[in-house]
């Protein structure tokens, strides 16, 4: 018996319920948001199947489908899911849910925007989930690029002031990177075109690739790269984030922050390295050193934002340096924290940041000097917003600790120097986090927040799973890491960097 074509189902469900929002009648507005969020938990219970059926163990891409779609390239609809991917699948199926449910009365009163709002989201998350699961370069480079329309309209329609400044430049710095990398996809081709087997199949190009002339594999090394770096994004290609956080809708910010970006780290992880080891291995220390500067720089401007949306953009922009940082200090230690920090910062990012949406939505201003004494008068609110910050600056027991503690283990083994630097920003970081909840929470309570009213049910409900799945996977990230480590210790092995023996095990 043949079984369903689960990865295939996993992406054509939110469009599906995109599709039936858009063509429902104006007059069943309502309805048609009850159809996107039992669309975007449709995809949760396919992720559940997918879950079930991922042997850790197994082949390295399973469920795999393919087919033909562009034959004269050598390009077919191949998709395929290994631990990497998997573990940000459910990412993304797990928040998509709670960001409907938040933004359920945040698109506006006019006819039909909140269906338009809620089919944009659902498109975007079909396109992460196939470039996610995409084996093939053009295929994963087609929906990589096509995303940035749903997300312009996001920002540029449904935002607050200077939306349309943010989403030209969140539009412009991302279709330059994906123009770069077009490039690199066409030479890519070439390569193995000259070499008599044109084909775009990423598994395939893994045993090709690397034997392109040297100068060759470093300009597409780049293009690639570049890509990813605006994506991603890492220092200095950073500052189209910031905008995009304080205009946008704060469940549009959480999707770019959360979901979006990550496509950047794991194109680095699955693309850069894999295809290009010997030119990842020589940009090594560059790369590393940017994703250093990153962390501390970002970490230090954040101390001095008035902006509290702002402030959380650039902490953000932070954690992605120590993600960067571990996917190329190529340990093992260092690429499974790396994997686990991409699902923890998304977790942590999206409570900190809806929960500061919450708040904002009620005084309908973003400076930080505005609150003070919330506590008093909301302290679920506080006491949640306490909790998602001390994950922020990775507290032992909330779920990034493990994650950050495990890349500054894995960076350590080759660059101490960078470890002790990196690890600066724990400090930096308590500093930004405890005086923020100073300022806003504790003390008396400042004019015009005495009739701030506490979490709304619907918005506990957008909360509780998110402080929960931070307490879990702090105390437990076994069932994450048995996933992704065959994945990376796969990884290493294609690009010939095996994790160093401890001096007290060679003995």
């Amino acid at each position: 018996m043949t079984s369903l074509p689960w990865l295939t189902i996993l992406w054509l469900t939110p469009v599906l319920g995109a599709v039936i929002m858009l063509l429902l009648r104006p007059v069943q507005r309502r309805l048609t948001k009850w159809v996107g969020l039992v669309s975007s938990i449709a995809v949760l219970g396919v992720v559940a199947v997918l879950v079930a059926k991922f042997d850790a163990a197994g082949e390295q891409y399973q469920l795999v489908e393919s087919h033909a779609w562009i034959t004269a390239f050598g390009s077919n609809y191949t998709v395929g899911i290994d631990g990497i991917a998997l573990v940000l699948v459910v990412l993304t199926a797990v928040l998509v849910p709670l960001l409907i449910i938040t933004s359920w009365n945040e698109a506006g009163d006019h006819r039909f925007s909140g269906s338009i709002y809620i089919a944009l989201m659902l498109a975007v998350e079909a396109m992460v989930l196939i470039s996610l699961i995409a084996l093939d370069v053009l295929l994963f480079y087609v929906f990589f690029e096509a995303m940035l329309i749903p997300m312009y309209f996001l920002i540029g329609r449904y935002g607050g002031s200077g939306r349309s400044q943010a989403a030209l430049k969140f539009l412009l710095y991302n279709l330059i990177g994906g123009l770069v990398m077009l490039v690199a996809v066409i030479g890519l081709y070439a390569v193995t075109a000259n070499a008599g087997h044109g084909t775009l199949d990423f598994r395939q190009l893994v045993d090709t690739a690397r034997d392109a002339d040297p100068t060759i594999q470093t300009l597409l090394f780049l293009g690639f790269m570049f890509a990813f770096a605006v994506k991603a994004p890492l220092w200095p290609f950073h500052t189209w984030l910031p905008g995009v956080a304080t205009s946008a809708k704060p469940s549009t910010a959480v999707l770019m922050m959360a979901i979006v970006d990550k496509l950047g780290t794991f194109g680095m992880l699955r693309y850069c390295l894999q295809l290009f080891p010997d030119a990842s291995t020589y940009f090594r220390p560059l790369i590393i050193t940017l994703a250093v500067i990153g962390i501390l720089y970002c970490a230090i401007v954040a101390i001095g934002q008035t902006d509290i949306m702002r402030l959380i953009a650039y902490t953000s922009v932070s954690h992605f340096g120590f993600i960067i940082l571990g996917i190329f200090v190529m340990t093992g230690a260092g690429q499974s924290g790396s994997t686990l920090y991409m699902v923890n910062h998304g977790i942590s990012t999206a409570a900190l940041f809806l929960i500061a949406g919450f708040l904002v939505s009620r005084r309908d201003t973003r400076r930080i000097n505005a609150y003070g004494g919330v506590q008093k008068v909301a302290p679920v609110l506080a006491g949640t917003f306490l909790v998602a910050g001390l994950s922020a600056l990775a507290l032992p027991g909330l779920a990034p600790f493990i994650s950050e503690f495990l890349v500054l283990i894995g960076t350590f083994t080759h660059y101490p120097l960078a470890a002790v630097t990196a690890a600066i920003a724990l400090v930096l970081s308590a500093v930004y986090v405890l005086w923020l909840y100073q300022r806003m929470m504790t003390g008396p309570t400042t004019d015009g927040n005495n009739s701030l009213h506490d979490l709304l049910p619907r918005e506990i409900a957008v909360v509780a799973p998110l402080i929960a799945l931070l307490l879990v996977l702090g105390v437990y990230p076994k069932p994450a890491l048995d996933v992704i480590n065959p994945s990376i210790s796969h990884t290493l092995t294609t690009i010939n960097q095996p994790d160093p023996v401890p001096k007290a095990s060679a003995k």
